[in-house]
């Protein structure tokens, strides 16, 4: 467990936090409600695949996913992929989601990732949040096909 602020503390998300978990993706998603535990622990059990997560004296507060995924360029070495960064909206504006993304980048880092990326939606206006935690789209275009 890292500690980033007094009473502030990072960790792994696991099977106790599924219930906390899910009202954090409610408060994410636009599409439908995620409503099964079991949607959550399968996520949790996928090798290469941790869910990070920010606690305060309330519970969880914010969470991002981080995903490694081997790449056969790179010598077989894993790139990371971050998605449904959560802070929830009474803990937003503190420095805890840049913290973080931090956390899961560094992680990457430990497990030898030679990239990290994400992708944010731009009706979220969320762009300027992830440019001040260090992500840049100068190399990279971001595309997307939905299932019909």
């Amino acid at each position: 467990m890292t500690t980033i602020d007094p009473g502030i503390d990072l960790r792994p998300l696991g099977q106790a936090d599924a219930n906390a978990a899910i009202t954090l993706y409610n408060e994410l998603t636009f599409g439908p409600q995620v409503t099964e535990n079991t949607d959550f622990l399968r996520v949790i059990a996928h090798p290469g695949t941790t869910i990070h997560g920010a606690f305060d004296g309330t519970g969880l507060i914010a969470m991002a996913t981080l995903h490694l995924l081997p790449n056969p360029t790179w010598g077989g070495r894993s790139y990371g992929l971050i998605e449904n960064v959560i802070v929830t909206k009474s803990h937003r504006k503190r420095g805890i989601g840049k913290a973080l993304l931090t956390h899961a980048v560094q992680a990457a880092w430990a497990a030898n990732a030679y990239k990290v990326m994400l992708m944010t939606g731009k009706k979220r206006g969320a762009a300027g949040f992830y440019r001040a935690a260090g992500f840049n789209s100068e190399d990279k275009t971001a595309m997307v096909i939905r299932r019909p």
